[in-house]
């Protein structure tokens, strides 16, 4: 599943960078995951990498956008297709 950022995120900059698929960017108020473009860091590392960074524990997965480990890869196998 995508992974999303509660408001408990206090905007410390750290989850951005650590991110390969570029999917993490400022929104209004706190930063945001974007779950067309977030694989849990699969096909990158074997842990997401922004959970593996936060100081708050404030990166949960996103229970809109339930996905399998098999879904994850084929999403992953399409972003790299695309760049």
């Amino acid at each position: 599943m995508a992974l999303m950022i509660t408001d408990e995120c206090i905007n410390c900059d750290v989850c951005e960078p650590e991110c390969p698929n570029e999917a993490i960017s400022q929104g209004d108020e706190i930063y945001e995951i974007d779950p067309n473009l977030c694989t849990e860091c699969v096909g990158h590392y074997d842990t997401p990498q922004c959970v593996d960074v936060c100081p708050v524990d404030c990166i949960p997965g996103n229970p809109d956008r339930v996905e399998t480990n098999e879904d994850l890869q084929k999403k992953y196998a399409a972003l790299m297709a695309a760049k």
